[in-house]
């Protein structure tokens, strides 16, 4: 008992203690205030199978719970995160980056040699500031053209969702929306990418994630020059709204002598033009899909040439080559000068002038007054040699079908009855004989001018009595 308690002092003593985990943008998630919890020595590491402080935390709303899997001296190490053990400069597996750099992994293997390993390797961190990786990841050279392709710039928090619910592939899942878990349809378990191991991943063997980032390299396109050799302008987009021609000018003076730098900031993109076409086919190269700044991947394309811009030979180049579509009538003839407004595309017919001959005779001119004649002011006098003006036409009066009958109350002295009353006498305005009873009950009524006015319309009291 007392040997295995003294055999166990020195690795009690290095056991690790830490204050914050070592993690990467997409394991910390998107949440800037976010509340962990730390069990000290709470299990032991992956790696080194040494005791470690645990951290657990919930990256954001709908994710799963996280927790650190290997120790901070094994992920320093390999300068890894201590939950997905991917790169923290590049978010690439392991086995991607060393591949990439031509590293080899210096790490043992059995239960000995790795302790005696992390040992010296603690010293190392201990002396050092922490900044840069350490191993033979610190004595690495400028990355590779296949580290910039592949590496990952912005962080890709869609791998901190639960996992799939059991209970619901089963049919068995009573919680429905409130299960914590994803009820989708799981992956084909024969898939390669169903089947990864933590260990697999740190020493970067056998790692079906970096097989799958390594076949995609190797199809990746690539950027061809074109023919015509005057273009020497690069056209890079995707800038943001935080570049400055500065940025730019750091980055591509060192291909050759920049001519311009045209920078559109509303378009986020620039146009870059340098003096020989082999500066610009250098930067084309290096820069295509390896090219960050300030954390965003940059579009590099060739520029076009203006002449072939202005010219539309190109466009009618292109527009020769496309094949017809089945189905769709054949297209309309080009328009000549004498169809220009023609827009039904009718066949002209010739317009057929008429001879002199059939043509009747003009009607002779009115002669001009005589010369001698004075000016006179107006028209002109009637017989000085111009026509006189048509008669005008005789007016046309349809023939009444019915007789005309006097409005009711007045009777023409034509029709009148004999002995009524006598003709009336020429000038004088006709008057109605009327009795002595008549003439009393008139004076006594008021004038009426306009029918409103009459008691017996309006409903007076005096056309009340008489009723």
């Amino acid at each position: 008992m007392a040997t295995s308690k003294g055999a166990n002092t020195y690795n009690r003593l290095n056991w690790e203690e830490s204050e914050f985990p070592v993690l990467c943008q997409t394991c910390l998630g998107d949440n800037p205030y976010i509340r962990m919890t730390k069990e000290r020595f709470g299990k032991e590491c992956k790696i080194c199978s040494r005791p470690f402080t645990v951290f657990r935390w919930c990256p954001g709303s709908r994710m799963r719970f996280k927790k650190t899997e290997v120790c901070q001296t094994c992920s320093k190490q390999k300068n890894v995160c201590q939950t997905c053990l991917l790169d923290l400069e590049y978010g690439l597996p392991v086995q991607v980056r060393d591949y990439a750099l031509n590293m080899k992994d210096e790490i043992p293997r059995s239960e000995v040699n790795r302790e005696y390993y992390s040992q010296n390797m603690e010293r190392e961190i201990a002396n050092s500031e922490g900044n840069q990786p350490f191993g033979a990841l610190g004595k690495a050279n400028a990355p590779s053209d296949l580290l910039m392709k592949l590496a990952r710039t912005t962080p890709y928090y869609k791998r901190n969702r639960p996992h799939i619910c059991s209970f619901w592939v089963k049919g068995e899942c009573k919680r429905g929306e409130e299960c914590p878990y994803r009820h989708e349809k799981p992956t084909d378990p024969d898939d390669p990418l169903a089947d990864q191991n933590i260990k697999d991943r740190y020493f970067g063997a056998n790692d079906p994630v970096a097989d799958k980032l390594l076949r995609r390299a190797s199809t990746m396109p690539k950027l061809e020059p074109p023919e015509d050799k005057t273009i020497t302008t690069l056209y890079v987009g995707n800038l943001g709204e935080r570049i400055i021609e500065k940025d730019l000018k750091d980055h591509f003076y060192q291909y050759g002598e920049v001519r311009s730098i045209t920078l559109l900031n509303k378009q986020q993109c620039a146009f870059i033009q340098f003096t020989t076409r082999q500066a610009a086919e250098s930067a084309a190269e290096k820069a295509f899909n390896k090219l960050i700044l300030n954390g965003r991947r940059l579009t590099i394309k060739w520029g076009r040439s203006q002449a072939k811009v202005s010219s539309g030979g190109s466009k009618e180049s292109e527009h020769k080559n496309l094949e017809p579509v089945p189905g769709l009538p054949e297209a309309l003839p080009a328009p000549s000068e004498e169809l220009a407004n023609n827009y039904f595309n009718l066949t002209p017919t010739p317009a057929v002038l008429p001879s002199a001959a059939a043509l009747p005779p003009a009607p002779p001119l009115p002669p001009y007054p005589p010369p001698h004649m004075p000016m006179i002011p107006g028209p002109p006098p009637l017989g000085l040699g111009f026509p006189l003006p048509p008669p005008p036409p005789p007016l046309q009066f349809m023939p009444r079908t019915t007789p005309l009958q006097p409005p009711p109350g007045i009777m023409p002295p034509g029709l009148r009855p004999p002995g009524s009353y006598p003709p009336p006498i020429p000038g004088q305005a006709l008057s109605k004989p009327s009795t002595s009873t008549e003439e009393n009950a008139t004076s006594s009524k008021p004038t009426i001018h306009y029918p409103s006015q009459d008691p017996q319309r309006m409903g007076s009291s005096g056309a009340l009595s008489k009723a």
